[in-house]
């Protein structure tokens, strides 16, 4: 397995800058141009048989885990250590902040689920981010996307957008334990969903026919379904089983897709191998994605409307830190770099960030 890239190259550059943005330099996609629909199907790895039980590595990332669970990235502050930052909006796990013509997204560490924030994971926000970049650059033939640069393992500078209030979900199998997720909505009965026509018969966990799409809005502090009238990876080992895809119109009128892309938050992943003989035993597939968690909260609460929740085991914190680990390494093919502690997250990303904005304005 190949180390983590190094920061040098643009996925999007901007074409009226001659500045040198820093993202991670990956092997060029395929040119072939794929429909959207068809990127819930997409190979994502170079490991024919992943196993989330590799004893050696799974134990090393437990330790680091372990020593970094009282130094998570929870909050950040750089509206007050980056001058040219003009203000902040606190998302479930991104902090984003204005600079005039960007934006700077900070993926912190924080864990959501059930449109609340339940814990913080050792190492995430890096994850996330850096699985994104991967992603964007693979896609980038499909959908351009509002990346500028990435001065930092937790930070995308990206270009500003008019957001559209839709998220566009697509599925691949009757799963989930939200309140919108397919297998919740079909197991009350619902056969309509979304503008999609569902047969009885299903069972939990099992393939669609084909992929569909469930497009949802944004409502105060929560997702909303909507029909698509009302918005005018199996060959090498893992399944992408659901995904969502966030698109916006850049300045120059371009539809670009926004957001984070095919990460363990936005996507569930299955391991391919065991699905199957899992599926007709009648047990949960092994994920790599979330979704453990989520269980995990609702045998313990009801985390809709308990106003106070219980702490995560430190033991679910590491295998959830783990599991993000895996399913990076799995799908590039780089060995996650852990980050060293000689200098504090915070002040790593406010000098990062420092310098990137300066050769951009």
């Amino acid at each position: 397995m190949a180390s983590a890239p190094t920061f040098s190259t643009t996925l999007n550059p901007p074409k009226t800058l001659n500045k040198t943005p820093f993202l991670p330099s990956f092997p060029s996609s395929n040119p072939t141009r794929r429909p959207m629909k068809n990127l819930v199907t997409i190979i994502v790895s170079t490991q024919k048989h992943p196993s989330l039980h590799v004893s050696h590595h799974r134990e090393e990332v437990h330790r680091a885990v372990s020593k970094s669970l009282s130094n998570c990235l929870s909050e950040t502050h750089l509206d007050l250590t980056v001058p040219s930052l003009k203000s902040k909006t606190r998302g479930k796990v991104r902090d984003v902040y204005d600079s005039g013509d960007y934006l700077v997204l900070v993926t912190t560490d924080r864990q959501s689920a059930f449109d609340r924030v339940l814990a913080s994971i050792p190492f995430k926000g890096q994850v996330l981010n850096e699985t994104s970049l991967w992603w964007f650059d693979k896609t980038k033939d499909i959908a351009p996307n509002a990346v500028i640069s990435s001065p930092d393992k937790n930070v995308t500078i990206a270009q500003k957008c008019s957001v559209f209030p839709v998220e566009f979900v697509v599925r691949g199998f009757v799963t989930g334990s939200t309140d919108t997720s397919l297998w919740t909505v079909y197991n009350k009965g619902v056969r309509q969903y979304c503008g999609n026509i569902l047969p009885d018969g299903f069972k939990k966990n099992q393939k669609l026919p084909a992929n569909i799409l469930t497009p949802t809005t944004k409502a105060l502090d929560h997702d909303v379904p909507v029909t698509p009238n009302e918005c005018v990876a199996l060959d090498h080992g893992l399944l992408l089983v659901d995904t969502k895809y966030e698109f916006g119109k850049g300045s120059d009128g371009r539809v670009l897709l926004i957001d984070e892309v095919h990460t363990p938050d936005s996507s569930r992943y299955w391991i391919a191998d065991s699905y199957e003989e899992r599926f007709h035993n009648g047990l949960e597939p092994e994920n790599i994605d979330k979704e453990f968690l989520r269980l995990w909260f609702r045998d313990h609460c009801n985390p809709y409307e308990d106003e106070v929740l219980p702490d995560a085991p430190d033991e679910l914190v590491s295998e959830l830190a783990w599991r993000y680990i895996f399913l990076f390494e799995t799908i590039t093919n780089y060995k996650f770099e852990i980050p060293g502690t000689e200098e504090p997250i915070h002040d790593r990303i406010s000098r990062n960030v420092s310098q990137a904005l300066s050769r951009l304005h």
